[in-house]
């Protein structure tokens, strides 16, 4: 057995080796770690294929469904065109005081079915998990069929002038009687990030050429100067809570993707300066604790952090192991929140809709390989192996 697993480790570096001028070109995934599995899948590891057959199963079922766009929704914005994403903004709902229910007013946590109207939102999310199991397929197999429908795919969201959307979130999550859009709303694109990393895995297609990938490239390129300039773009900025880390996620990231390195550098230095004010010194992160959801939001925070953490490692600027004077770091983060995500403490806070462990899974394994330390890895192990881990373990582990 050690003999059959040293042997593996030979051809994986090998193969590493001889490839690694064709590395993908990915950001939030590590392209040696994921050209690795795939060494291992071309050889019969057992457990790679496990992984990839789920991802080939999800992969098939995409295959004859029909795409999505912008152009799809029932309402228009108020710009004329529906080529302008939109959204209404989740947590309010009409005042029950007003003949009209307007101005909306906020309910923290609690979703208004309404937002269901407009379906932007639910078709971008959509085309980012199509992807992901496309891209993936076809990266792992080499099948055109999948790179064919992802192209297909993109091709109605980015290149077909009739149904391409316009490189802005200036209507995203409007709260009716009080405005058409909102910076908030930024955090409905933060799918984009990932599917810049699908993208990625589809070089040497034939179907999703350069060109296409060029083109969607200046599409990026135009919505992140909207991002650094636009008022929407700028309020998102300046969120304190988990809005404004999600926002350097994707700047840093499309900023990458786009070919400039320096302002991915300077723009992960800066997220830097966040630290201080969305952590204590203890791990708390009292901006997500105070909402209604407060374990969710602070996982969800860290989660973008860890994002953030990955991207900037490629601008050359290490997070992970960052710490202010005053010891507030994301690793304090995550060693605060871990006892009450797994159950090892009551929860304290609010928790109106139900904690999902399974977000805790990815954040585990990384801290386990990020810092060293086993007893990170041991509770990740601990997680039972459905799907949503096995893909996991195919991108991180």
């Amino acid at each position: 057995m050690m003999k059959k697993t040293f042997l593996l480790s030979l051809i994986t570096l090998s193969f590493l080796q001889i490839s690694r001028a064709q590395l993908p070109n990915v950001f939030l995934i590590s392209p040696q770690h994921i050209a690795a599995q795939k060494a291992k899948y071309k050889q019969g590891d057992a457990t790679v294929a496990k992984e990839v057959a789920v991802v080939i199963d999800r992969a098939d079922k995409v295959l004859p469904e029909k795409p999505h766009s912008v152009m799809d929704k029932a309402k228009t914005p108020p710009s004329g065109s529906k080529h302008d994403y939109m959204s209404l903004a989740p947590y309010f709902w009409p005042d029950p005081a007003k003949p009209d229910g307007r101005p909306y007013i906020r309910k923290d946590g609690e979703h208004n079915p309404e937002t269901k109207t407009i379906s932007d939102h639910e078709y971008l999310s959509e085309l980012e998990e199509r992807c992901k199991y496309l891209s993936l397929a076809y990266y792992f197999t080499g099948d055109e069929k999948y790179a064919a429908k992802m192209k297909e795919l993109l091709a109605v969201w980015f290149l077909n002038p009739d149904t391409r959307m316009n490189p802005n979130l200036t209507y995203a999550q409007a709260v009716l009687g009080v405005n058409d859009g909102r910076g908030i709303g930024i955090i409905e694109s933060r799918s984009l990030a990932w599917l810049a990393d699908w993208m990625g895995l589809l070089a040497g297609s034939k179907s999703f050429t350069t060109a296409d990938l060029n083109i969607i490239k200046d599409w990026y390129k135009q919505y992140l100067v909207w991002l650094r300039t636009s008022k929407n773009g700028n309020d998102e900025h300046n969120a304190k809570n988990n809005h404004g880390i999600h926002y350097d996620t994707q700047t840093i990231d499309y900023a990458l993707f786009t070919g400039d390195v320096a302002l991915a550098k300077e723009l992960a230095t800066a997220s830097l300066k966040r630290v201080p004010v969305q952590i204590e010194p203890d791990g708390q992160e009292p901006l997500e604790l105070a909402r209604t959801n407060a374990y969710g939001y602070s996982t969800f925070n860290i989660a973008a952090w860890y994002n953030v953490s990955l991207l900037a490692e490629r601008a050359g600027i290490d997070i992970w192991n960052y710490s202010t004077a005053d010891g507030r770091s994301i690793h304090k983060a995550l060693d605060y929140l871990i006892p009450y995500a797994l159950d090892d403490k009551p929860k304290e806070r609010q928790q109106i809709s139900p904690y999902n462990k399974g977000e805790m899974y990815p954040l585990l394994v990384l801290a386990g390989q990020k810092y060293k330390d086993a007893s990170y890895t041991k509770r990740a192990e601990a997680f039972p192996k459905n799907d949503s881990v096995l893909i996991t373990d195919l991108l991180y582990n």
